[in-house]
């Protein structure tokens, strides 16, 4: 039977309403507004059913491992001064962001970092001094991968993001419920990795949280000069993947936020694409000039919104944190830093014979040719220190 223009026309609204197809994107899309649950002044906001506020013992080791993360990032920013670190990315204002993450996630799971995301790796449990042993300049990657289940800092832009896709896949594969977050900055969005990684995994339904932390500035290219897009979080639509934007400063929606993901993908129902928005207090490196391209109004309007601050008005407000309790917390990151500080400042024991070591499972003759080259040259090198 040929529906008529005028029969449609005669129809009751409830039934057209029936007739009109669903838009298929609706699911996927993020909120309107990023994802927020304290004000910036640390007062909560009206609850929400879809992103309820985590436990309030995981909000007090949210606050105490943003501390330490902090007073982390403020001596590594003084080892680079000292000369005892060749290059220091800060990520200071990222609080939030860096150590939610972790906490949203298990130990069992995997993390993929960006150059970054040394807060982060700390906050995990990773020893300070291997953490920053790539930045050192003595060693690829300070610590073991496969035993913290974090994969190595990356440099290069978005290459962890198709690392990420395809171990979530061979976990799944094998039937672990494994689930792989990887961190991400604004400017990675616009690296074709970022694309093949969220694609594939969309495509194989891969376990996988890619976090954005949306920091305005890719170096000194702004957000506007990367996307047209409403958010980064849009991004994900396109490949099918649902995504979410969220205040970054604010812990407490991050927190939550992440971990609905991370539900999500553990589920077995594909990858998740979150947005933070957030801010680089500091300049991208050591070596960068951070007043060339934003002034200095615009740090300050950040810097009122300092993720730490909001999250401790609120944790106080309720009762949960006092004087002595911060006192605490404090006491144990000078502690930390005391510690960081003693053993940087020890002389690493560089062997040059470490180059070669896990290039390959198996080395190549031209490898090996390689190595013994070198090895006759340190050779011949101190036999002339010992004549001399």
């Amino acid at each position: 039977m040929t529906t008529t223009p005028q029969a449609v026309r005669r129809a009751s609204p409830r039934a057209r309403r029936t007739v009109t197809p669903p838009d298929p994107a609706r699911p996927l899309l993020p909120d309107a507004e990023p994802v927020r649950l304290l004000d910036p002044t640390g007062t909560p906001l009206p609850a929400r059913t879809d992103y309820p506020e985590p436990p309030v013992e995981a909000l007090r080791e949210l606050y105490r491992r943003m501390v330490l993360g902090r007073r982390f990032d403020t001596q590594a920013t003084a080892l680079t001064k000292q000369g005892r670190l060749a290059v220091y990315p800060s990520s200071r204002g990222q609080e939030a962001c860096q150590v939610a993450a972790v906490l949203a996630v298990r130990d069992t799971d995997w993390m993929f970092p960006t150059y970054r995301e040394s807060m982060a790796l700390v906050a995990r449990g990773i020893d300070p001094v291997e953490v920053l042993t790539l930045l050192r300049g003595d060693w690829h990657c300070g610590y073991d991968p496969t035993a913290v289940h974090t994969a190595p800092q990356c440099t290069p832009l978005a290459t962890q993001c198709v690392h990420a896709a395809g171990l979530a896949h061979g976990e799944a594969y094998q039937g672990r419920d494994t689930v792989a977050l990887a961190f991400i900055g604004d400017g990675a969005t616009s690296e074709g990795d970022f694309h093949e990684g969220i694609n594939f995994a969309a495509v194989f339904k891969a376990p996988v949280v890619y976090f954005v932390q949306n920091n305005r500035y890719a170096i000194s290219v702004p957000l506007s000069r990367q996307t047209a897009a409403p958010s980064l979080a849009y991004k994900g639509v396109g490949y099918g993947v649902p995504s979410e934007q969220v205040d970054g400063n604010d812990p407490v929606a991050v927190l939550a936020v992440l971990t609905r993901a991370v539900a999500h993908a553990r589920a077995g129902k594909g990858p998740f694409l979150v947005e933070a928005h957030t801010y680089r207090m500091e300049p991208h490196t050591n070596a960068d000039d951070a007043s060339r391209y934003r002034d200095g109004a615009e740090v300050d309007a950040w810097r009122d919104r300092d993720p730490l601050a909001r999250l401790e008005t609120y944790l106080r407000a309720r009762g949960v944190l006092d004087d002595a309790a911060v006192a605490e917390v404090a006491d144990q990151a000078e502690a930390y830093a005391a510690d960081l500080r003693a053993r940087m400042n020890t002389q690493p024991t560089v062997d040059p014979l470490s180059l070669f070591d896990h290039v390959y499972a198996e080395p190549t003759p031209q490898l090996v040719e390689q190595r013994e080259l070198v090895r006759a040259e340190l050779a011949a090198a101190h036999d002339e220190e010992g004549d001399a």
